[in-house]
């Protein structure tokens, strides 16, 4: 399947996931929340990246758990795939076409995903 056909099959639009996520961070203090619009990048596998920094592992996990809870409760999806549930400096959720970032403050400086993709349209909240 394509990624195409995968977006195609996605319950809910992209924008939609965004707004949710987006409150979930903001209910939990979540830090400098930006959302990258990766639509008009050919190379791109998602159309939006969420990152955004908690202040501690035990703020990220709450994040984590807070966006999954508002996603599912509010639009009835799941992420497809969650990594970084053990350490907690890089929890990384995939809903497919919308894939969110929660770092610590130093893993988001080393990774600097901001940067990588700088031809994305970047919006901060």
């Amino acid at each position: 399947m394509t990624r195409k056909d995968k977006t195609a099959a996605a319950k809910k639009p992209a924008t939609a996931i965004v707004t949710t996520i987006i409150e979930a961070l903001e209910e939990l203090k979540a830090v400098d929340v930006t959302i990258m619009d990766l639509r008009e990048i050919y190379e791109a596998s998602t159309d939006f990246f969420i990152i955004c920094n908690g202040t501690s592992s035990t703020h990220i996990g709450g994040l984590a758990d807070r966006v999954q809870k508002n996603v599912f409760e509010q639009l009835g999806e799941r992420p497809l795939h969650v990594e970084g549930k053990q350490g907690r400096h890089w929890l990384l959720l995939d809903y497919f076409n919308v894939v969110v970032h929660i770092f610590d403050k130093e893993k988001r400086e080393f990774y600097d995903v901001e940067h990588l993709w700088s031809d994305a349209k970047i919006q901060k909240i």
